[in-house]
């Protein structure tokens, strides 16, 4: 048990690890052969969790080498296009001016109803609003509106708006976001001082989001005594 124990915690570091290696982009929207390198190495990291006979390194080496390989690929990727073309496609046209290509669904071996599900995942209902829509390499769909489609917007209305002020996080679960605090001109002292206002600690607050004002929105975390009771 104690070298099964060990040899699941070392293959969860050194995968971890490799899909640091790989970039944040492997966590997110996956390319195809992002996706492949992710599903070889869940697959080479369960041989070696769920087969003690088999030697670790068995998995590490083929590991690290398929990050090395997904490495290499990004650097080409990044400085041939061709390369890029190659190994992630193109991305395709779907909808032009309100019209559907049907060519195009065909060759995505896509059909009319996912076209029409996508859309609706971007509060789309309507094909005939759309301007233009691209299946882009990951899959996923991006659409823009026709002009008269679109939200307006207070520059569309000519309205001056005299104060703008971005309302982000001063403190998460506790933890303080220093560079926000810079960021809205703010400091520690800043901090220490709306908390003792609150008679509370740093560590005591769930949420506190603000922005260059004095204006500020503090939560305090709840004690868990307080929910498990009966």
């Amino acid at each position: 048990m104690k070298l099964l124990i060990f040899r699941t915690l070392l293959i969860y570091l050194c995968v971890l690890f490799a899909m640091r290696l790989m970039g944040k982009r492997q966590l997110g929207e996956l390319q195809p052969e992002e996706l492949v390198s992710t599903i070889l190495i869940s697959n080479l990291a369960s041989i070696s969790i769920e087969s003690e006979e088999v030697p670790v390194t068995a998995s590490l080496i083929p590991l690290f080498l398929i990050a090395a390989l997904e490495l290499l690929g990004s650097a080409l990727s990044f400085r041939s296009q061709k390369f890029f073309n190659l190994m992630s496609g193109r991305p395709k046209t779907v909808i032009l001016d309100g019209q559907i290509d049907q060519n195009a669904l065909r060759t995505l071996r896509l059909t009319t109803a996912d076209l029409l599900e996508a859309l609706r995942g971007k509060n789309i209902f309507d094909p005939r609003d759309v301007s233009y829509a691209v299946v882009e390499t990951n899959g996923s769909l991006s659409a823009a509106l026709r002009p008269e489609k679109e939200t307006a917007t207070l520059a569309d209305l000519q309205l001056k708006v005299e104060h703008s002020h971005a309302t982000i996080p001063f403190v998460l679960d506790g933890q303080v976001l220093e560079e926000n605090l810079h960021w809205c001109g703010k400091d520690r002292d800043w901090l220490e001082r709306t908390a003792q206002a609150n008679t509370l600690l740093p560590e005591e607050i769930l949420l506190l989001v603000g922005n260059e004002t004095e204006d500020y929105f503090l939560l305090k975390k709840e004690s868990r005594r307080k929910g498990s009771s009966r």
